[in-house]
């Protein structure tokens, strides 16, 4: 287990990976960028905030922790330095998450400064870590106030298929909202597009009006929709580690250095009147 400093820290290089929407390539996108970051030789702790605990199984870790796992942290049961588990990748930690996590919206209710918790709990141990990264369930629930309240920047994937704009005003509502009132350093670093198809007009079509719409604000890379990918979490394995020679593999890698040299963005002059969803002909 590592050796911490305590003590309060700057937290400038905290992401979190939001979408309330599944299936849009969040946690892919948090497990491949962090093992990106960590073979950079940066050092890095993926903290996994979805019940689904997908994140935690995509690096190898068991789902079935009960003794280190983020749950344990956020009901005050254990501090975060014991919850830091290192992993087989290059500067690599991981924070994992458990299914239990799906009760913590009911316990932390009552609790003071509920929106906090994740924010203070990561204190201590940020000042180890070049970068830390959430990932965050697909919901708008107090486990995602949580991280928006503790992390400076955000990292929306949007998938490259219909609809891919729904609901993004009411997040991009919320993450305003969380800065406003939570934390004024919050900013967007950018949208990610995902899951594309260059097989067809319709993924250029989605980024061109998500572009429309947010602009600078979107990633120059975009990850292809690439059958390597869906397989390696189901090996434990980041893509860079299961097959370095894909498109996948690429994508991200592209994408890691992008992030790292990104500047940081405002909320403000986003267009926030977005379309509902574009209707299949």
């Amino acid at each position: 287990m590592r050796s911490f400093k305590t003590g309060k820290e700057k937290m400038e290089n905290t992401y979190a990976v939001v979408n309330q929407k599944g299936g849009v390539g969040k946690t892919t996108t948090a497990v491949n960028l962090c093992a990106e970051l960590g073979r950079s030789g940066r050092r890095v702790l993926l903290c996994d905030l979805d019940p689904q605990a997908n994140a935690t199984s995509g690096v190898g870790h068991s789902r079935d922790d009960r003794e280190h796992n983020i749950y344990r942290v956020l009901t005050g049961n254990l501090g975060m330095s014991e919850a830091v588990c290192s992993t087989e990748f290059a500067g690599l930690d991981l924070v994992p998450s458990h299914p239990d996590l799906t009760g913590a919206e009911v316990e932390l209710v009552a609790v003071l400064g509920r929106e906090f918790i994740l924010r203070d709990a990561l204190a201590p141990v940020v000042a180890a870590y070049d970068y830390v990264v959430i990932d965050c369930p697909p919901s708008l629930n107090i486990l995602v106030i949580n991280a928006l309240a503790a992390a400076r920047k955000v990292i929306v994937p949007i998938q490259c298929e219909y609809y891919a704009l729904e609901g993004l005003s009411l997040l991009m509502n919320t993450i305003s909202l969380v800065r406003d009132r939570l934390n004024p350093e919050l900013s967007l670093a950018g949208v990610l597009m995902t899951m594309a198809d260059g097989r067809t007009n319709l993924s250029g079509q989605v980024i061109e009006e998500v572009r429309s719409h947010f602009g600078e604000r979107v990633f120059t890379s975009v990850i292809p929709r690439n059958i390597r990918l869906g397989e390696a979490p189901s090996f434990g394995r980041p893509i860079g580690d299961y097959a370095p020679a894909s498109k996948g593999a690429a994508a991200y890698r592209n994408f890691a250095r992008e992030l790292t040299t990104r500047g940081r963005g405002p909320l403000s002059g986003l267009n926030r009147e977005m379309p509902a969803g574009r209707e299949e002909d």
